[in-house]
């Protein structure tokens, strides 16, 4: 008996040492190669969302902006979301029925946002700064850090708009991570085919673009926090205050800014991201029984 169990406890082991790599490789490799591909679609909305206007952002110039401080950031920051949505996941789904698993999504989606926020946000900040040309010359991201960090400390900083990244990634996973588990779920029973990589890349592309156009007045928030002064970011209030002066000067497009870019971005992002995922997870894991 205590031999039996200490084989399964073994095997428990195991199995979670292999979702933790299998998830930080896959995540990591999708992360990358979406961001990387899909990056000036990334900017156009950046640059949309702008309080200084599309056209003084740069418009359609230089739209590569920012893409050094996303490629060293993207890998690492998916790799940890991952890592930690699907250990929480495997750890909590024992103690849920299968009516509960909607809710293991969610708490495991908005657990790995918070954690990838501490790589995510000082990265967005370089990056979103590039993109916008609010640095003269060719500033590197690193160096846009530096004088964040020189001027106003960590927390104004580096992690200037934090909360706000919170507050808008947590609802967007809250809605993407179980539309996704749903759709796949039932993948097989509505079209009577096996889930794929496409399969999965087709259920990532649907749930990404309905989180991503739900959430897109918050995003709008965000990059408004991210790309102001020291002095303006202090007089600009939370989240909903921001919200309800762009719908002043600007109405509902003001605060819908960019939401055409960011779906297309997230629909595109999502197909390319949990296909790659479930292609670099499947191969790991045929690689591993091997």
């Amino acid at each position: 008996m205590e031999l039996e169990d200490n084989t399964l406890a073994t095997a428990t082991l195991g199995g979670a040492k292999s979702i933790y790599w299998s998830s930080l490789i896959a995540g990591g490799v999708a992360g990358l190669v979406v961001d990387v591909a899909l990056f000036p679609i990334d900017t156009v909305k950046t640059r949309l969302q702008s309080e200084r206007g599309f056209i003084a952002s740069g418009g359609f110039r230089g739209v590569y902006k920012g893409l050094a401080a996303t490629a060293a950031g993207s890998a690492p920051t998916s790799a940890l979301f991952f890592c930690t949505y699907e250990t929480m996941k495997s750890h909590l789904r024992q103690y849920a029925s299968h009516d509960q698993l909607p809710y293991v999504h969610m708490v495991s989606a908005a657990a790995a946002e918070v954690v990838a926020c501490l790589i995510r946000v000082p990265i967005e900040i370089a990056k979103q700064r590039r993109q916008a040309l609010l640095h003269k010359g060719n500033a590197s991201s690193l160096s846009i850090l530096y004088e964040a960090l020189k001027k106003e400390g960590i927390r104004k900083g580096l992690y200037r708009g934090f909360g706000t990244t919170v507050m808008r990634d947590v609802p967007f996973s809250l809605i993407q991570f179980p539309l996704w588990e749903y759709f796949k779920l039932h993948w097989t029973d509505v079209t009577g085919t096996a889930l794929t990589p496409l399969s999965v890349a087709i259920c990532g592309a649907i749930s990404g673009g309905i989180a991503a156009g739900l959430t897109t007045p918050l995003d709008v928030a965000k990059t408004r926090i991210m790309l102001a002064e020291q002095l303006e970011s202090n007089r600009m209030g939370g989240m909903g205050r921001i919200l309800r002066n762009i719908y002043r000067e600007r109405g509902i497009r003001g605060v819908f800014a960019g939401f055409v870019p960011r779906v297309t971005w997230i629909t595109l992002g999502g197909a390319i991201f949990f296909g790659m995922y479930d292609l670099t997870l499947r191969y790991l894991n045929e690689n591993e029984d091997r």
